[in-house]
């Protein structure tokens, strides 16, 4: 059960919050199924809630905001919404790549008290500090949302409950399962096998992994994968826990996989077929489009972001499993600010955008992994194809990652924290540091970090 802030506490923690925030710089990424129509509105003879006070009647003209956060496809899907399901409804989508300024704006405006959008997309590694400012959301199962509940991953949908299960800060969007993203023009000029299900027989394990990657690096002169962080990602997000324990107490000083991540990571570095890109940065995006490298370790919803960054190659990418199984990184939730003035609107809009046709159409259009389990055995899911992956059926590969992912709780700091790990890998890769004594500076930077927040 987690107890809401009180409200001096509240303000005070966000300030204190969005300083360690700037000072991290966090940046880990990010990146839609319930009922296939809308809910209906409320009636306007029940009474409004207290944040909506000022609802209209029949098919008054409405105006929603909606802060959504990365490539997701959701300006198409308001659009159509407006167009064709509630014409009376306008809706503004403002749009943030960088999540971290996306969530600070957002706690900005609560800590003001105005400026806050009707809608809001929330990223699972912040979800943890906005449970902890639930008072300030709507609570959707005042909603109906518990109608839809059953539609969804039950552990997704848990993630963003709290009061013991009696509240819902937001709907759940999209879940992201890992798997390994390849060039095959590249594995086929080193005499690597180019059909994914006889590549990932080459990298089922880290060691096999590392073992093609040196091949590779020695037959083409090219780097094996493109950056540190996503290999240290990939690794460590394969258990079910990560930085933070139940009670926000750092562990990732002790747990195994963090370890295991860094230290396969450093060995990758040193081997030398890591490429020096940064994640979101211009330079990266023309290596995914030169084929500077040949891997990409991601979730489902990176698909769009390779394909965005990658225009010509297309027809040269492909999709196969990870080595010892997926994680889970990122997925959102939607939801309603209490400042909103339109609750009901507001939420016949993202139960309509979190249905199962919206969530086939997220996919289809940005990777966004479905986060309802029955359209992973869909043939409706299954069959879906991409050019851009050489006519391969994507789907069926993130549905067999999301079948072996385990949830991990996040916390309050995963994203401030992460950097830091980001930050001294950075330093080894570049700087060339001394491996041990940037963990040794990690760990005391993230043991300040917490006595700070």
């Amino acid at each position: 059960m987690r107890i809401k802030w009180k409200r001096g506490s509240y303000l005070l923690s966000l300030i204190v919050l969005m300083t360690a925030l700037a000072a991290c710089g966090g940046n880990s990424g990010g990146s839609p199924g319930a009922s296939s129509s809308p809910s209906s509105p409320t009636s306007a003879s029940q009474k409004p809630t207290d944040n909506n006070t000022d609802k209209p009647v029949n098919n008054d003209p409405v105006k929603l905001t909606f802060w959504t956060l990365g490539t997701n496809g959701y300006e198409e899907l308001a659009k159509e919404y407006t167009e064709k399901v509630k014409t009376n409804v306008t809706i503004e989508v403002q749009n943030t790549s960088d999540q971290t300024v996306h969530h600070n704006n957002m706690l900005t405006a609560l800590q003001a008290g105005t400026g806050a959008p009707d809608i809001f997309m929330l990223e699972i590694a912040f979800l943890d500090r906005f449970i902890e400012a639930s008072d300030k959301f709507v609570n959707l199962y005042d909603m109906g949302a518990e109608s839809i509940k059953g539609n969804y991953l039950d552990w997704k949908w848990q993630q963003a409950e709290a009061d013991g299960g009696k509240y819902l800060l937001g709907l759940p969007t999209d879940v992201g399962p890992t798997v390994a993203y390849y060039r095959t023009d590249l594995l086929q000029q080193a005499g690597l096998p180019t059909e994914p299900d006889a590549f990932m027989k080459e990298i089922d394990t880290w060691e096999k992994f590392f073992t093609v990657a040196k091949q590779f690096k020695e037959k083409t002169g090219k780097e094996f994968i493109d950056m540190p962080d996503l290999l240290f990602n990939s690794i460590r997000d394969q258990g079910d826990v990560l930085y933070y324990d139940e009670n926000d107490k750092f562990i990732g000083d002790t747990n195994p996989l963090v370890k295991k991540a860094w230290d396969y990571t450093v060995r990758a570095i040193q081997e030398g077929w890591v490429g020096p890109n940064r994640l979101w940065t211009a330079e990266w995006g023309q290596a995914t489009n030169n084929g500077d490298f040949a891997v990409l370790l991601g979730p489902a919803w990176m698909s769009g972001v390779i394909k965005g960054n990658a225009p010509d190659a297309n027809d040269k990418w492909a999709i196969t499993q990870m080595p010892e199984g997926a994680g889970n990184w990122g997925g959102s939730f939607i939801s309603l600010p209490k400042e909103g003035k339109h609750a009901d609107e507001a939420y016949a809009f993202i139960s309509w955008l979190l249905a199962k046709e919206q969530q086939i159409k997220s996919f289809q259009s940005n990777g966004l992994m479905p986060s309802i389990p029955s359209l992973y055995d869909d043939p409706i899911f299954t069959s879906y194809t991409d050019e851009f992956y050489n006519d391969q059926e994507i789907a069926k590969e993130f549905g067999i990652a999301a079948k072996t992912v385990r949830p991990i709780r996040y916390g309050k700091l995963h994203d401030a924290t992460d950097a830091l790990f980001k930050e001294g890998l950075q330093n080894i890769l570049v700087k060339k540091a001394d491996p041990a004594k940037e963990w040794d500076d990690v760990m005391k930077k993230i043991n300040e970090l917490n006595k700070r927040s």
